[in-house]
This record gives C-alpha cells, sequence and structure tokens, in this order.
C-alpha cells in the first residue's frame, strides 16, 4: 500500500508523532503547571486522579494537560492492552461513526485519526476508507496514549473511595489482591458505557437458567464452541446484531434474533445529534427540554449499521423476529425453551443484548457514596404521559460533570463536589460526551474547564499570595544599550 509520509509505517508514525510534539510546543502558551503542590501524611497529593484508561480517560488527561493541570494520574483496571471495548468484547468490523470524526486530538491536527490514518497507511487508503475499523481505533488510542506520554497505571481496580480532611482517599487493587493507597483532590470517572451501573440481563433468565447456557453480548463467548448449535439473540440494538452475525461467521447452526418492537429501528438520533449547537451547548437546556431530547432519543434508540444488518442477513441460517418479546424462559432437558407471545421457542444457547442498568451502587468506585448522589427522579418530574423509569435512575448532574447530594446538608456534600462523572450515565445532564467518540472533544473542553476553575478557585487565595511576592524583574536597565 502506498505510503506518503515514510517507507514504513513505522517510521510515518514516529514521524507524525515528532510532528505533534512540534504542534504542542507551538500552542504551549500557558499551559505549564500552575498548580501548588499539596502533601498529606507525607505523601504527594494528586490534583486529579482519572478512573479509567480507555478513551475517554486519556483524552480528559490530555485535555487537563492543556488546562495547565499536569499532576495528574490515570488508573485503568484492565492490563495494559485491554483497555475499553475495542479488542476485548466489541465485535463489530468498524466504528459507527463517521470516518471523520475527531475527539482525543482536542484540534490538533497531526493528533486526528485521519492523520495517524494516513502515517499508517497512506492516503490513498484514507480516501477510499469508509470506516474505521475497530482495531484501528485501538491501535490509534494506543499511539495518542504514546505519545502524548500519558501517565496510565495498569491492573488498578478502585475499590473504595473515602473523603478525609477535604480529599479523596482512594483505595486500589491489583489482579493479586495487593491494595494500594493514593491521595486526590479530584476524581474523574471515565468508566465507559457501563460505567454508571451494570450489564442487564432480565431476571427470568439469570434466575432460571444456569450460567452455562447464557452469556451478556459485553462477555467475553468461546463461539468455537457453539458450532453448529441453535442460538436465540434478544434485542434490537447494534451489539445484538454485532454478536448474531460473530455467530452466523463461526459456524453456528442457527441464529434466530428476538425484539419486542415491531421493527428494527430505522433511524440513528447520533447522526442528528453530531452538530456543535447540541454538542457543547445542551447542558446549558432547562431539565424538562433536556429530559424531552433524552426521552426521543432512548425511544429511538441506535439502530444497527446497514452493513452489520446485511453480514448477518446474508446467511440463510438467519432470522430475526419483530413484535417476539421473551417473556420467560426455563431448561427441558439440555435444550432453553423460551416463551414467547407468538409460541415457544428452543435453543442451545442464548446471547442477551439487552444493554445496561444505571445503578450506582453496582459499581466498587461509586457504591461508597451512591446513596448520596442525586438522580433525576430526585430532582425532576416529568409530565403526565412522558414518564421513564430509565432516564430517572440517572445521576442528576453539576454544569461541570460533578455529582450533586440528594441532600445539601449530606457531610458526603463535599465529597461528591470533587468527583466528576464523564461516563455514559452522565447523557441525561451532559448530553453526548462521556462515553462517546462523536461528543468527546467537546465533553473534554466542558470538563476539565470546570475542574481547573474548580482547583484554581478552591486555591484563590494562595493564588493571590503567590503574586503578591512574584518578584521576577522585567526592566533590568535604566540606560540605553551601547552600539
Amino acid at each position: 500500500m502506498l505510503m506518503t509520509r515514510s517507507s514504513s509505517p513505522t517510521d510515518g508514525l514516529a514521524t507524525l508523532s515528532a510532528q505533534v510534539h512540534e504542534d504542542l510546543a507551538k500552542i504551549r502558551y500557558a499551559t505549564g503547571n500552575w498548580n501548588i503542590p499539596v502533601q498529606k501524611d507525607e505523601e504527594d497529593v494528586l490534583d486529579v486522579a482519572i478512573i479509567g484508561g480507555g478513551q475517554g480517560g486519556l483524552t480528559a488527561c490530555f485535555g487537563l494537560r492543556r488546562q495547565g493541570v499536569t499532576n495528574t494520574q490515570i488508573f485503568e483496571r484492565a492490563a495494559k492492552g485491554g483497555e475499553g471495548p475495542w479488542v476485548t468484547f466489541a465485535r463489530m468490523i468498524t466504528l459507527r461513526t463517521p470516518k471523520h470524526v475527531t475527539g482525543p486530538d482536542l484540534g490538533v491536527p497531526n493528533l486526528t485519526p485521519q492523520s495517524w490514518y494516513e502515517a499508517r497507511y497512506g492516503k490513498e487508503a484514507w480516501q477510499s476508507l469508509d470506516k474505521i475499523s475497530r482495531h484501528d481505533w485501538q491501535s490509534y488510542l494506543d499511539w495518542v496514549r504514546d505519545t502524548l506520554e500519558l501517565p496510565v497505571v495498569n491492573d488498578q481496580e478502585l475499590v473504595h473511595v473515602e473523603w478525609t480532611d477535604g480529599l479523596l482517599r482512594l483505595t486500589f487493587r491489583n489482579a493479586a489482591g495487593v491494595e494500594t493507597k493514593r491521595w486526590a483532590r479530584r476524581m474523574v470517572l471515565a468508566t465507559g458505557i457501563d460505567g454508571g451501573g451494570a450489564w442487564f440481563v432480565p431476571p427470568f433468565i439469570s434466575d432460571n437458567l444456569p450460567k452455562s447456557v447464557y452469556a451478556h453480548t459485553h462477555e467475553n463467548i468461546d463461539f468455537a464452541a457453539l458450532k453448529g448449535k441453535r442460538i436465540g439473540v434478544l434485542g434490537a440494538g447494534a451489539s445484538a446484531f454485532d454478536n448474531a452475525a460473530t455467530a452466523l461467521e463461526s459456524g453456528v447452526g442457527r441464529v434466530d434474533l428476538c425484539l419486542r418492537r415491531t421493527k428494527i429501528p430505522a433511524i440513528n438520533p447520533y447522526r442528528w445529534m453530531e452538530n456543535a449547537g447540541f454538542l457543547a451547548h445542551f447542558s446549558e437546556l432547562p431539565d424538562l427540554t433536556r429530559w424531552r431530547f433524552m426521552r426521543c432519543i432512548y425511544n429511538l434508540n441506535q439502530p444497527p449499521p446497514q452493513d452489520t444488518f446485511w453480514r448477518c442477513r446474508k446467511h440463510e441460517n438467519f432470522a430475526f423476529h419483530p413484535g417476539t418479546p421473551w417473556n420467560s424462559a426455563r431448561m427441558d432437558g439440555d435444550e432453553i425453551v423460551v416463551e414467547t407471545p407468538n409460541g415457544e421457542m428452543r435453543f442451545d444457547f442464548l446471547i442477551i443484548g439487552t444493554g445496561f442498568s444505571i445503578d450506582l451502587k453496582h459499581r466498587p468506585e461509586t457504591q461508597d457514596f451512591a446513596d448520596s448522589v442525586m438522580l433525576w427522579s430526585d430532582h425532576f418530574t416529568a409530565p403526565e404521559g412522558e414518564e421513564s423509569t430509565l432516564l430517572s435512575s440517572h445521576p442528576y448532574l453539576g454544569q461541570r460533570f460533578q455529582f450533586l447530594p440528594k441532600d445539601p446538608a449530606d457531610p458526603k456534600a463535599p465529597m461528591l463536589a470533587a468527583i466528576y462523572n464523564f461516563t455514559f450515565a452522565s447523557m441525561p445532564s451532559m448530553g453526548l460526551s462521556g462515553a462517546s467518540i462523536s461528543g468527546m472533544r467537546f465533553g473534554v473542553e466542558k470538563l476539565t474547564r470546570g475542574i481547573a476553575r474548580d482547583l484554581f478557585v478552591e486555591d484563590g487565595e494562595k493564588h493571590l499570595e503567590s503574586l503578591l511576592s512574584y518578584d521576577t524583574e522585567e526592566l533590568i536597565s535604566l540606560d540605553p544599550p551601547t552600539v
């Protein structure tokens, strides 16, 4: 494939990385660290701890650096190479977003996905590309992490959060069970699409079937072991179709995909949302308007892309069944029996594509303060006929992504103000930002400016003292220079 930057992909990316550093040097004005160092119990205190080393965490860290907040650390529970969904449980072939999407670059041209792709494969390859593959997207994120030298520590799961003397005390645990603790002034939760709760499996499945006969779409699935078997897939979203296609391509006997909707969703609200007005300013809207926006978006759902649908449809042993919700499930010997309004269906294995539930008590990093967090249900009452149990379960966030307390007098209220929720659960409050490539740049700008604002205001008196003691002379001579 024709290379345009160098004779090899490695050389091309190395050249591009050097150009990124040149770009950042040209726009480095006022990006130096301005925070005043803090220690607690003879330990250095982080200005910001970022939980999650996927695209959201990496971009948030870069954004903070651009704001002059450099005393940061990213903590990622997965081993290196396993961050995010792209090479773990994502089973699409390409991203669903347009190839010209930007995000982790934060407006630096040589850091964009297009620049990376052209350096890796050549300009002609970019011109002929439809969408970026998920594996290339992960490689791009890895390159961003390495090029920017972002401070990621892997194999560190946040399991406990305390508030002591105006600081966060964070306890991390690695895969071997060893715990470490860190102090931080602020914390960003960038834990992805399920970061506000847990992946959801209907109780009639989890309560009645052995775990060996079903899996959620986010789990590791041994598709090779399903060869020749009858697979039932529940769900109408893109991930349900991605898993159905992967099963079909792995040689299963048959796949029947069932959905409660009377037809497969066709309109993708994400395409409408990709405009600067919505992406940058949605969070400024009144509660009722935001509620109505999100109720429409959640009800429309995101359909499978056309190529994903045809990826399934081309197989003669694939069928989809609109208007066919699953009402119950039981075992009959080695067979799974699923009852639907249209009759009984029998399978050997089930794949569940029913998304996730929002409940902060289900996450180890939020369970310590979950009961104190204000939800939409605590703050807003929908007009009759416009209720939504799902939307009501989301946290109601402040203008800088920070958690708010149900009760302002709650002793945990100051702690909540120091924690910023940059996950998918922020969507009803903040729009398409926390776990979405499409809204990332706009969300990170709002998030990082907000954190920088909070840190500066908190230390306002100290910064004033710094100014009052500032004694660097600029005028050093009263005599003109001699020629």
